[in-house]
């Protein structure tokens, strides 16, 4: 019984200190268990915060190449804009440069015109000053225009033959178309009546006694009949030489461009 005693003791402290190293590991392995579950917390966190950082950097990818490309089109677009530029600024200095041409055109056909007018009215002058102050003289659109009646000029309003009233008036206007070498002259018979056939043998008598007997060139007249529109007579008109006009003209515009 004293051999017993001691060894259940023993059994005894055994069997305490195994359940208390027991509770223990439990203890042990539930703590294990609680931090498992944290680590597991965290590391489930961690994948979510990866896979979301990936998907930033696959959106910030894409999103990258789209700046590329449309930075790439801008600076296209601005190549494309900067030329663009360039040839309208070319453009618009071509056309300055004409426009300068056509003004440098006008203003010399401008002062050309100009200076027919002004010939016009000095010729008028001497005009008036050669065939008195009484005499019929007008300028119309740089036309000299020197009237007569028909009653001073023939023995008739149908009749070609000449009074010597008007020989003495015809002697005048030949001083003045000789007098005037740039302008041509034109003999204009106006009639009210519509039969131009008289009017034609007038201003045909009045040429003939220009050329023939005035000495006036024939190269230099020309003749004409029209309706008068309720006035009749003759006009000696004197007008510049529109041909040479135009030559010099077309010469002073050549010479702009």
């Amino acid at each position: 019984m004293k051999k017993v005693l001691p060894l259940i003791l023993l059994l005894v402290v055994a069997t305490s200190a195994f359940s208390q190293r027991k509770s223990e590991l439990i203890a042990e392995i539930e703590t294990l268990k609680t931090k498992i579950s944290e680590v597991e917390q965290e590391l489930a966190k961690a994948k979510r915060e990866i896979s979301s950082s990936k998907a930033e950097a696959e959106a910030l990818k894409a999103e990258n190449v789209s700046l590329r490309d449309a930075n790439a089109t801008l600076l296209g677009n601005l190549n494309n804009f900067s030329e663009l530029s360039k040839q309208n600024s070319e453009n618009v200095n071509k056309a300055m440069a004409a426009l300068s041409r056509k003004e440098k055109q006008l203003s010399g056909i401008n002062n050309m015109i100009s200076a027919n007018d002004s010939t016009a009215i000095v010729s008028l002058t001497r005009i008036k000053q050669t065939m008195g102050e009484n005499a019929k003289v007008g300028v119309e659109s740089g036309v000299i225009i020197i009237s007569s009646s028909l009653s001073d000029l023939f023995a008739s309003d149908t009749s070609p033959e000449l009074t010597e009233g008007g020989k003495i008036w015809l002697t005048s206007v030949a001083n003045v178309i000789k007098t005037n070498p740039n302008f041509k002259a034109e003999v204009e018979g106006l009639n009210i009546t519509g039969e131009f056939g008289p009017t034609f043998d007038q201003v045909a008598a009045i040429a003939s006694e220009l050329v023939a007997n005035q000495e006036v060139p024939a190269e230099s007249i020309a003749i004409s009949a029209r309706d008068g529109n309720f006035k009749e007579g003759i006009n000696i008109k004197l007008q510049p030489d529109y041909e040479g006009f135009y030559a010099k003209a077309k010469e002073t515009a050549t010479a702009a461009q």
